[in-house]
């Protein structure tokens, strides 16, 4: 419901096609996804664990927090949904702006009507401007106009970390750090990072996501273990043309670092 190209009806049954039993579905700042993602898997008798990946600021850096098993009716959760939601829509605008700038055409009531919120994010920019003929593919979009340090990539001012993890800990979620390494910062940043975090209340990282490079499974495991940290698995799946994400086929935890989900009966 934020930024990917399949309904949570589509993820969740082709999660059950290959095989997954349990998931959660952590779209960005919305969790709009999460009853009907539930009630397929209910259907098709798999768990859903309630989840919603939090953007937020740190120390100058945007980073992401998955916030997981919290209630399906949280008012926390609603509340920051209908905070974040606003912060995304003059993001959106601004990022059609600047785009414009570039002497493109305007670009954000069409990526609104590609987006199922009505909250366009950047993969909904970047097929747009695959329409409109001013790139061929998504790869294009982003190095051209919308990746890190291009006309469309705006910087949101979201909520401090602080912040977040209170809204976490009201909600009685559990927070873990996604995607560590996707960050554009050191390795004594990220220590810096996970020790604030867990000063917050955060209890978990994200050892196993998508498209790591050799060697950071292990590194990460090893910095869950030093932090006391539990390890959680992340497909970051958004659209089936990305092979590379592909639900229920990363590997698995390893078996040294404690699953997040242990915490959870």
């Amino acid at each position: 419901m934020s930024d990917g190209s399949l309904s949570p009806r589509d993820v969740v049954e082709r999660a059950h096609a290959n095989g997954v039993e349990c998931l959660s579905l952590t779209d960005h700042d919305t969790i709009a996804g999460l009853n009907e993602a539930n009630s397929v898997a209910e259907e098709l008798g798999m768990s859903l664990v309630p989840g919603i990946e939090i953007s937020c600021q740190w120390s100058k850096f945007g980073v992401h927090i998955l916030a997981y098993n919290f209630s399906l009716d949280c008012p926390v959760m609603t509340q920051v949904q209908r905070h974040q939601t606003e912060l995304r829509i003059a993001r959106a605008q601004e990022i059609s702006a600047r785009l414009e700038k570039k002497g493109l055409p305007p670009t954000f009531d069409k990526a609104k009507s590609l987006s199922h919120e009505g909250i366009p994010g950047r993969p909904h920019f970047a097929k747009v401007l695959i329409e409109n003929g001013a790139v061929e593919t998504m790869n294009e979009a982003f190095k051209r106009y919308l990746g890190s340090g291009k006309a469309g990539d705006v910087k949101s001012i979201w909520p401090d970390l602080q912040t977040v993890m209170s809204w976490v800990k009201e909600a009685g979620a559990t927070g873990v750090i996604a995607h560590p390494r996707k960050y554009d910062f050191s390795l004594t940043r990220l220590r810096e990072l996970i020790v604030e975090f867990s000063d917050l209340g955060g209890q978990g990282m994200e050892v196993v996501v998508s498209g790591q490079k050799p060697g950071e499974v292990g590194m990460l495991g090893d910095m869950c273990r030093r932090f006391g940290l539990y390890g959680s698995v992340g497909s970051d799946f958004h659209s089936p043309d990305w092979s590379w994400a592909e639900l229920g086929r990363i590997q698995p935890l390893p078996e040294t670092v404690k699953p997040v989900w242990e915490l959870w009966s």
